[in-house]
């Protein structure tokens, strides 16, 4: 008898525990225990229709959430809530993340320091991938420890693998059309501003197809019922463990950066892992900045919830697809993902006419948040920025995460608004 994945429930009292199918009843939780877990998590069927976007700081019961003392908490439910019907639960940091450079070296003519380190970690520190770390060469006012842009990319940087011989999967590992020179170009920006950069390619930590939970992490983790979000944040994490342990780094400003795909993935590591001081997830859409309630046929356009579930399933648990056709019942919306990250720091920069996402679904999350910061007393510390074009991480993005960075997380005198949005009709 085939055993269908297991799922991982936290329980209303903090207690974990694993339910299995019906196939195997051995740690089935008892019937107060699923009792506990019918009323935290009510099935989609019982779930209420709700049209407006749920208020993050109302808690269970109805309580109003109005001190910083109350946001901790109301913190957790909402992550237990996100989790359990829409990202699944990723296993617990390994705590035995090392690294190991491989290959080191100068760019730009001496003003970029490269390294290339393998990371281990996992059970039997079987798990691992490579990461490229880009730091600007020492001088006048660029002295570390740097803030670090943590990014997971679409491709792999060139490199020169080891022989078959040593390493028989050496080449059946994707390779990318870009060497570490033209990778230094392209975050010449960046770093000239004196930060660091450290990236990886994306699906070492699981393949972006259906197939993904026989490829990176999810083998070493058959008990966990998360999917490729949340597997490609845990990898941004892992790199988050590695680089703590450098003196070239600035622990305290930690930033996660993507787009697209890997912008939905940025913003499950911004919103659950408290390291990253800020948080920049671009043309991320459905199932990223853009509110569910306002993607998809008859809610605004683009891509919905239903096209996610239809042609990559592997981005988020099965039962997503439950709330096809019925999106109002989902308890949560994006826009608490995006509130989760405060009162730490957030901007999104997006295009005005992404034909990948839509300009209304991406202000609804942003307004939805904008109490949850204001609570907090960090209402600046929540940006948004729109620029004339379309689906890419164009420079215009860039510098606006820049200039975010230096005045909210440097505390530069930086002149420039992040609060500001166009006219409707500018928006496609």
């Amino acid at each position: 008898m085939k055993l269908l994945p297991t799922q991982k429930h936290l329980l209303p009292s903090g207690r974990f525990i694993i339910g299995l199918t019906l196939a195997s009843m051995l740690l089935w939780p008892t019937a107060s225990e699923a009792d506990e877990i019918a009323t935290a998590f009510p099935a989609v069927k019982d779930l209420p229709l709700q049209a407006a976007m749920p208020d993050p700081l109302i808690g269970s019961g109805g309580k109003k959430i109005t001190t910083v003392a109350q946001w901790p908490a109301r913190r957790e439910e909402m992550k237990r809530i996100i989790e359990h019907y829409g990202l699944g639960h990723a296993p617990p940091p390994p705590g035995n993340v090392k690294g190991k450079k491989v290959e080191a070296g100068l760019l730009a003519e001496g003003k970029v320091s490269y390294r290339r380190v393998h990371l281990t970690f996992g059970p039997e520190e079987k798990l691992g991938f490579d990461i490229s770390i880009f730091l600007p060469a020492e001088s006048g006012s660029l002295k570390a420890p740097f803030p670090t842009i943590v990014q997971p990319l679409f491709w792999a940087i060139d490199k020169n693998p080891p022989s078959s011989e040593n390493n028989p999967a050496a080449e059946q590992k994707p390779q990318g059309n870009h060497s570490p020179e033209s990778v230094a170009q392209q975050y010449a920006p960046a770093l000239s501003r004196g930060y660091a950069v450290a990236v990886f390619f994306y699906q070492d930590c699981g393949a972006d197809n259906r197939d993904y939970r026989q490829t990176g992490f999810f083998p070493a983790y058959p008990d966990y019922d998360w999917a490729d979000l949340a597997a490609w944040s845990w990898g941004m994490s892992r790199c988050v463990d590695y680089l703590e342990q450098q003196g070239f780094t600035d622990k305290s400003k930690f930033i996660a950066a993507g787009h697209s795909r890997l912008g939905k993935a940025t913003l499950v590591a911004g919103a659950f892992d408290e390291r990253f001081a800020l948080v920049a997830p671009a043309g991320s859409g459905c199932g990223g900045t853009g509110a569910y309630r306002f993607n998809g046929q008859g809610r605004g356009g683009k891509e919905g919830l239903e096209d996610v579930v239809k042609n990559f399933p592997q981005w988020v648990i099965p039962s997503v697809a439950d709330f096809s056709g019925q999106v109002e019942k989902l308890p949560f919306d994006q826009h608490w993902l995006i509130s989760l990250v405060a009162p730490r720091r957030f901007i999104a920069p997006d295009g005005l006419s992404d034909n990948a996402t839509s300009f209304n679904a991406l202000v609804q999350s942003y307004q939805s948040a904008k109490p949850v910061f204001a609570m907090l007393g960090v209402p600046d510390h929540l940006g948004i920025n729109f620029r004339p074009g379309g689906h890419k991480f164009a420079p215009e993005d860039w510098t606006a995460v820049l200039d975010f960075a230096d005045q909210l997380l440097r505390g530069m005198d930086v002149k420039r608004r992040f609060d500001e949005l166009p006219p409707q009709e500018q928006g496609h």
